[in-house]
């Protein structure tokens, strides 16, 4: 279809050297040409050519002093993607591999997930090229500070809200709220994934790894099965990995790795899940201490990774959950994981598989849940933090839980039925893609050309 064909490449003119972007825009545009020939008033409307910029990208300086007095330059990003739904809602990300490309996909990906949550949230995202490890909290702090003190500008609980991400948790949400406080002189609901004393939600560290888990035992069900004494595969060690590995346990599964920058860590009889709450929330340790304890484990460092993937996907499993970053399941890794038994994948991190590998997945017609999908428990749960700022009220964790899983069920349905509307009930990429799409193109058209 030439319409997503033009637009592709001349989004490539206007977006040069952005990838991820590209990658993320490739998938979505070529999953809606069945869409747009059953509803032609899309290209009339000028949908995609619309919904693919974004309505405000803002870049900004960094300055702040590290400890040794010495003043370093960081990049400061923020994409207000689209707000047809609500306002901006999405992550901040603190990673030297961020540039505008990276916080544009992931802009880009969170106006689908976020409107598949069925909430009042558009998408956006933000964050920096600054590298939190290693740091000293007196650094993060000053950093947080300085950042703060440009994207408050731009934010409001009304406005844009953003949450954390990867290098972002309760420590720098904490320094990055303070700031706002500070400079605005408001005390309000403006980022999420707050502390529990002062108006973050029960459950919001734990949602997106929970949700990841709700959303393949959703797609497990379908197929007559559960999640009950299967072997797992999770990747990553931070907040999304540690609490899928602690929801699959509690759902009676065995998670047998994680990993981390350094390399893979893989424990047959399953991981020892307080141990890797002490390692990575409490002692910021390499997975390689955990040897210490449990020499029977093993640790595959990363510069022994095969040539063409990763050691974390060449286990023998029933399930994988990759919950580390983007792209990081190459079309070798999917191979390996179908010949090592592994019939359910549900992303809990950022678009984590490359696109021959989700190619793969597809073909096999495996249980398949993608991450604008699979992995929307933790924006859900912040739009939830939200509601109960507006009230000024905490839920208990059991009231947060049964939302959560109420709103990964609803969402795996849309994308199941919606894959089954257009003839291809395997294909949740497909179902996730369009139903999304058409709630924002919808609403869109709703509003005019604005």
């Amino acid at each position: 279809m030439p319409y997503v064909h033009e637009t592709l490449e001349n989004l490539r003119k206007s977006s040069p050297a952005q990838t991820e972007f590209y990658q993320a825009a490739e998938e979505v545009l070529e999953c809606l040409r069945p869409l747009f020939k059953r509803s032609p008033h899309y290209h009339e409307h000028s949908i995609i050519e619309r919904i693919v910029e974004p309505e405000r990208q803002i870049m900004f300086r960094i300055c702040w002093t590290d400890d040794t007095g010495r003043v370093q330059v960081n990049k400061g990003y923020r994409v207000q993607f689209n707000s047809t739904l609500g306002p901006y809602k999405g992550g901040l990300r603190f990673h030297p591999s961020v540039t505008s490309g990276t916080i544009k996909f992931l802009g880009f990906e969170q106006i689908f997930k976020n409107a598949l949550t069925g909430l009042p949230i558009g998408g956006g995202k933000g964050g920096s090229d600054f590298d939190p490890k290693g740091r000293s909290d007196g650094e993060i702090m000053r950093f947080c500070q300085a950042y703060m003190s440009e994207l408050y500008r731009h934010i409001g609980p009304h406005t844009d809200v953003p949450a954390g991400d990867i290098g972002v948790g309760g420590r720098e949400i904490g320094y990055l709220y303070g700031q706002y406080k500070r400079l605005t002189g408001r005390y309000e609901g403006v980022l999420t994934g707050k502390g529990l004393d002062w108006g973050g939600s029960i459950g919001r560290k734990e949602a997106t790894g929970y949700g990841a888990v709700y959303f393949a035992q959703n797609m497990l069900e379908a197929l007559g099965k559960t999640l009950e004494g299967k072997t797992c595969l999770v990747s990553g060690a931070g907040n999304v990995a540690i609490y899928t590995i602690e929801k699959l346990y509690e759902m009676g599964a065995k998670p047998v790795t994680c990993t981390d920058s350094r390399g893979t860590l893989h424990d047959a009889k399953g991981v020892d899940l307080d141990l890797l709450k002490e390692l990575k929330e409490v002692n910021r340790a390499s997975l390689e201490v955990y040897l210490e304890k449990h020499p029977e484990a093993s640790y595959t460092p990363v510069d022994e990774y095969p040539e063409d993937g990763h050691a974390v996907w060449r286990f023998k499993a029933d399930a994988a959950f990759p919950c580390a970053t983007q792209n990081e399941l190459t079309a070798a890794d999917a191979e390996a994981l179908l010949a090592n038994g592994v019939y359910c994948i549900s992303e809990g991190a950022n678009m984590p598989s490359a696109a021959d590998a989700v190619d793969r997945f597809l073909e096999a017609k495996i249980a398949y849940g993608p991450g604008k999908a699979a992995n929307a428990g933790g924006v859900a749960t912040s739009q939830l933090e939200m509601a109960q700022n507006n009230s000024m009220e905490q839920w208990p964790l059991e009231k947060v839980d049964e939302k959560l899983k109420e709103i990964m069920a609803n969402i795996h349905r849309q994308c199941a039925d919606t894959a089954e509307e257009f003839d291809e009930p395997t294909n949740l990429v497909l179902g996730a893609n369009i139903a999304g799409f058409r709630k924002v193109a919808d609403a869109m058209i709703d509003h005019g050309v604005v």
